[in-house]
């Protein structure tokens, strides 16, 4: 599902061009356009890229130890309560933890939407990814997003993009968001809506850079 920025919740759609970690995100940013290894050079180099479900689960295991027993939680009967004492129990024990796995990269998906010549770039539309791992569905949250999503492009960059808008080409781009697990329900269980029984993790990431990149 795709969401132009502006919309509360998940999607969010500031102003400027620099990017400070460990301050607020800025949602008008430079598209890249040399792919990740651009993105890796430009970040520090112990930042953790949680995308693909081996370095996830790895991640996990650092904070969380080991996946719940989905099968007990999920039971006979209402699993409301179950749910709610393993959230708070995973709370507890992960106290002491959050700061370990640093600096994290996560990836959503990304829709270039219309250009707008007063910033130089396109809107963007995100959605979020669902990672299968032996935990369960992963999809990443994000927490403090900026209110405006742009990306940036070269005069060249923005010609060709526009003739694929004009050809009505989706052109998709990778949106990498880079933070630190928030303090309080840094990781929330819960269970597919559309899978009954199947486990759902959705680490919450404060947001403080944002990229975008030009899908290959």
């Amino acid at each position: 599902m795709w969401i132009i920025a502006g919309l509360k919740s998940f999607f969010l759609l500031v102003i400027s061009s620099s990017v400070v970690l460990g301050q607020e995100a800025e949602g008008i940013r430079p598209l890249l356009t040399s792919g990740l290894n651009e993105l890796q050079r430009s970040l520090p180099h112990d930042t953790r890229f949680l995308t693909d479900a081996h370095s996830i689960e790895t991640f996990l295991k650092l904070v969380d130890d080991a996946p719940p027993d989905w099968a007990a939680v999920y039971g006979h009967g209402s699993h409301d309560e179950r749910l709610f004492t393993l959230n708070r129990e995973r709370d507890t024990l992960r106290q002491g933890r959050i700061e370990a796995p640093g600096l994290v990269t996560f990836f959503w998906d990304g829709q270039l939407s219309d250009y707008d010549p007063r910033l130089g770039g396109f809107r963007v539309a995100i959605g979020p990814r669902m990672t299968p791992t032996r935990w369960g569905l992963v999809r990443f949250k994000p927490d403090s997003l900026p209110s405006e999503l742009v990306a940036v492009v070269s005069s060249q960059t923005r010609n060709a993009l526009q003739k694929d808008a004009v050809a009505r080409t989706k052109i998709e781009i990778i949106v990498a968001m880079t933070g630190r697990l928030i303090p309080e329900e840094s990781i929330i269980y819960d269970f597919a809506h559309d899978e009954p029984g199947k486990g759902m993790v959705m680490p919450v990431v404060r947001i403080e850079r944002l990229d975008y990149l030009l899908s290959e």
